[in-house]
């Protein structure tokens, strides 16, 4: 399936500007996503990551992200809802896949949990739709992402399709990450992938 070419249908045929939790990983990640969506949707990002360590990492990102959310004009609502660092629900997650490699069962779990959470939040809080920033990056599954969220909609709240890489985004989003003097950080988020860096 193009989930590109579905979002870009989909955004075509709105007869209104729908509400949309819009989970996020960073700020730079969310940049490009922000700028392709702000037109068509009231956006809310959701920073809701417990995989990223340590503590002191996790903050700085969401004060990148807080920060780049200021600088953003748009005609339509931009909001952000700060969730609890649950970094132990994480550490539940990979038990046992401490060794799976990079974009394997321990991402998708990582995936699901923060997809999953989303969709709980665009539900008890009345969102049209939810989704994630994920799949900008070109380290991310994009069929991974869209298949768990696709299997969490119903008829009140629908999951916002996308492969947001498609149409330059991963570049665009390190443009815009020059352009606001954004903070990239050089590993997914878990001490996992912090190792793998290292290791590289």
């Amino acid at each position: 399936m193009n989930y590109d070419k579905e979002m870009t249908k989909l955004i075509e045929n709105l007869d209104h500007v729908p509400s949309l939790l819009l989970h996020s990983c960073c700020a730079p990640c969310s940049s490009a996503v922000i700028d392709r969506l702000k037109d068509y949707f009231d956006i809310t990002i959701l920073y809701y990551n417990p995989n990223i360590e340590p503590f002191g990492e996790y903050e700085k990102r969401k004060e990148e992200q807080k920060k780049f959310l200021k600088k953003i004009n748009s005609k339509n609502s931009l909001r952000f809802m700060d969730c609890d660092y649950n970094n132990e629900r994480f550490k539940m997650l990979s038990n046992g896949h401490e060794k799976d490699p990079e974009r394997g069962a321990r991402c998708y779990l990582c995936y699901e949990e923060r997809i999953k959470y989303t969709k709980n939040m665009a539900q008890e809080k009345g969102f049209e739709y939810f989704g994630t920033t994920l799949s900008v990056s070109p380290y991310k599954l994009s069929n991974w992402i869209n298949e768990i969220g696709l299997s969490l909609e119903d008829n009140e709240t629908k999951f916002l399709i996308a492969d947001f890489k498609k149409q330059n985004g991963y570049k665009k989003s390190i443009e815009f990450s020059k352009i606001h003097g954004l903070y990239r950080q050089d590993y997914c988020g878990c001490t996992f992938s912090k190792s793998k860096k290292i290791e590289e």
